[in-house]
């Protein structure tokens, strides 16, 4: 269940062809039901029955979830949520050049918080 995933999630990811650090590795590997876009081992990124999920700062989560374009992110219906995570609208996974400074902003928050920790 968990391929399609990973193939759309994995094609997604290059078709950005995101300028990253030398130092910064991605990887898109099974995650559960779904796929996850790791940054130098830290997860960033998920793609699952759930929906488009991104690790984010508190103000972009906030201002996401104001605009009706994220919601909080629960992997199943009993689940906590996951923290510092939000569901991307559809309308904003269908915007590449918002996807794209989304996802930016996303490897750059845990690459950057895995260096201060």
């Amino acid at each position: 269940m968990a391929e399609p995933y990973l193939k759309m999630l994995t094609e997604m990811i290059a078709s950005f062809k995101l300028p990253i650090q030398d130092d910064v590795l991605l990887e898109c590997k099974h995650f559960f039901s779904g796929a996850a876009l790791y940054a130098n081992g830290k997860i960033c990124a998920s793609l699952t029955p759930a929906g488009f999920g991104l690790k984010l700062p508190e103000e972009v989560r906030d201002r996401l979830f104001e605009e009706g374009e994220g919601k909080e992110l629960r992997y199943f219906d009993a689940a906590p949520v996951k923290r510092e995570y939000v569901v991307l609208s559809q309308s904003v996974v269908d915007d590449p050049e918002r996807l794209n400074s989304l996802l930016k902003l996303s490897i750059g928050y845990v690459v950057e918080g895995s260096r201060a920790a």
